[in-house]
């Protein structure tokens, strides 16, 4: 028989490779410690909303400068439009952590509170959005990197993809390593960019920094229009993508895991607006307008402090924080897949913890969707933006309808001030989410408006396979079975020791079990029952013709035939002898016989196919 070889030093250089990368694996007693205080926390799960100050202004500014320069003085009454819905949202969802201690994701409270579909919706939307943030945040952070290095940007796609490779393989190897990683480079950048807004506003106010205002506006919107106004609106809304992030990650947190969770909702909504608002003033004060291949951040910091120490830094942080800032949906998008795992809508792969303690399919899958992306849209910012978003906010108004109808059905104690909050909040995120649909939809939304509904398709039509399953197989009304019956089949190609050890092994399964020999070469047929009834241990040899050099034809008949005389109790089991060589690369010299027989007999009813290996020593 051809051999379906497995080679021993293959498999040792792939795991001496994990162990490497990943760490040596942790006992499952070890899930507590490595829990995340409020400071590594923040690092953690506020990176992706924070880094996104980055990014947000520059948006803004990409779509106003389209009605020309007059237009960009719109940029502050938008960015304080935004503002006052971040403070929304992290009040809001304050309230959500409070109500789901155990870890408030729009999907958990939509299903909840809503019903199966709408919470399928928000979590489609939200799986789509968090591989959205992982390619936006590392084309955003290889932007900054270009910027300062110009010569790099002919290589940002290679680039792109090493980020989100480096950042996969932080995540692997746990929550808590992980955070220790990223946490320094996170709060290296808020400093940084506290220090850029308050040197520039006083270097502002004290003249000592150059300053060219953007024109004033007119009185009315004639010569912007109002969808041009509400289109960088919805790009500026970029701001508030990872917001959620913390009560999604509610489990994650050291006890007690709520509060802790809310303490660092708060801290995010406070720097996240201090720095939007911040960054967007200053562009408007210094006249900074947006440019193809250098970011308004690096414009800023150039124009602040020259082209010294500190603009580079605040360019290398920005670039860490961008790219770190992916960590949110490699923290995010593995737990939610984990739910929707144990409530059978997605693979149950998606439900195992890895070595580390962390849902390394999940890891995986979402890096390698987001390099994919990184590779289609060519590492460009702009071209992902559009996509970006809409997820999140059809998750913001998911989550927050749910919450309110929470409070009227148990009205527990401050439920109408709680469900006014919510309230407001899926008021304000629901109003966002139209806007940003209809101005997006021809720049790119119409594709994540496609892919939620075909992911819920696709959830539902896995939780049906699952659910039938289940049915198939439970012990309800279950009569006790017939009497079982078995036919034992040895296949042969060849005498060797690894045949005779098979042989020997069937004869334990059942003593009357057969050798079966597919002839194409009568001369080797001859020499192989030449040679049989010495080392066949008494085992018949059936010998089946095949006229066309066919193996699997004539077996499969035979099986069949077999089959067809048991009855429908009845158990053919095909025994393989398999040598193994002593190295992986020598696989490839033999043949794989045994192989594509598994493969022809893995879904026939009433077959086991099993393998008896024989070690090859060198």
């Amino acid at each position: 028989m051809g051999p379906g070889a497995r080679g021993y030093h293959g498999p040792v250089l792939v795991h001496r490779l994990k162990r490497l990368l990943v760490g040596t694996p942790l006992p499952t007693a070890q899930a507590r410690h490595e829990r995340l205080g409020k400071a590594t926390a923040l690092a953690v799960f506020a990176s992706d909303a924070l880094s996104s100050v980055a990014y947000a202004t520059e948006e803004i500014l990409l779509v106003l400068v389209l009605a020309g320069t007059v237009a960009l003085s719109y940029s502050l009454p938008i960015a304080v439009a935004i503002a006052i819905l971040i403070a929304i949202v992290v009040s809001s969802y304050r309230q959500t952590i409070l109500a789901y201690p155990q870890g408030g994701g729009a999907y958990i409270v939509s299903k909840d509170n809503l019903g199966t579909v709408p919470g399928l919706i928000a979590g489609a939307a939200l799986l789509i959005d968090y591989v959205l943030t992982v390619a936006v945040s590392v084309a955003a952070g290889i932007a900054a990197l270009t910027s300062a290095v110009p010569a790099l940007f002919g290589y940002r796609i290679w680039l792109c993809v090493l980020g989100v490779v480096a950042v996969a393989v932080t995540n692997l190897r746990g929550i808590r390593e992980s955070g220790k990683i990223f946490a320094a480079p996170t709060y290296l950048f808020v400093v940084s960019l506290f220090a850029l807004v308050a040197y520039g506003s006083l270097g502002a106010v004290f003249d000592f920094v150059g300053e060219e205002p953007y024109p004033p506006h007119g009185s009315g919107l004639e010569g912007v229009g109002l969808f041009l106004i509400l289109r960088a609106f919805a790009a500026g809304c970029a701001a508030l993508t990872g917001v959620e992030a913390v009560s999604d990650g509610v489990p994650a947190f050291k006890p007690p895991e709520a509060h802790n969770a809310r303490v660092v909702l708060a801290w995010l909504g406070v720097i996240l607006i201090t720095l939007f608002l911040g960054i967007t003033y200053l562009a408007f004060d210094f006249g900074i307008r947006p440019r193809e291949h250098e970011t308004v951040v690096s414009q800023l910091a150039r124009h602040v402090f020259g082209t010294g120490f500190a603009y580079y830094e605040i360019q290398l942080v920005t670039m860490l924080i961008l790219l770190l800032a992916a960590n949110t949906s490699f923290a995010d998008f593995p737990r939610l897949a984990f739910f929707l795992a144990r409530d059978r809508f997605i693979p149950r792969q998606f439900g195992t913890q890895g070595d580390r303690l962390v849902f390394s399919n999940g890891i995986v899958i979402l890096g390698g969707l987001a390099a994919a992306l990184l590779v289609v849209f060519r590492g460009d910012t702009h071209a992902l933006i559009p996509l970006y978003a809409v997820g999140v906010f059809i998750s913001f108004t998911l989550s927050q309808s749910s919450m309110v109808r929470r409070w009227f059905r148990l009205r527990s104690a401050g439920w109408w001030w709680r469900a006014a909050v919510n309230g407001v909040g899926a008021a304000v995120t629901g109003l966002v989410m139209l806007t940003i649909a209809v101005t997006k939809f021809s720049h790119g939304a119409w594709i994540v408006l496609l892919l939620i509904p075909t992911l819920v398709v696709l959830f539902l039509a896995i939780h049906r396979h699952y659910e039938d399953v289940a049915s198939q197989l439970s012990l309800e009304d279950f009569a006790p079975p017939p009497p079982m019956s078995n036919t034992v089949l040895v296949l042969v190609g060849d005498l060797h020791k690894g045949v005779v050890r098979a042989v020997q092994y069937a004869q334990t399964l059942s003593p009357s079990a057969k050798a079966v020999y597919v002839e194409t070469d009568p001369e080797r047929t001859r020499r192989l029952e030449d040679r049989w009834g010495k080392w066949g241990l008494g085992a018949p040899l059936v010998v089946l013709n095949s006229p066309y050099r066919s193996v699997l034809g004539p077996l499969t008949d035979y099986i069949e035939q077999l089959l067809r005389q048991g009855g429908d109790n009845h158990m053919v089991t095909i025994v393989l002898p398999e040598f193994i060589p002593a190295r992986w690369w020598q696989q490839i010299l033999h043949n794989q016989t045994a192989l594509l027989i598994k493969g022809q007999l893995l879904f026939r009813r009433n077959v086991v196919v099993t393998d008896v290996p024989h070690h090859l020593r060198r």
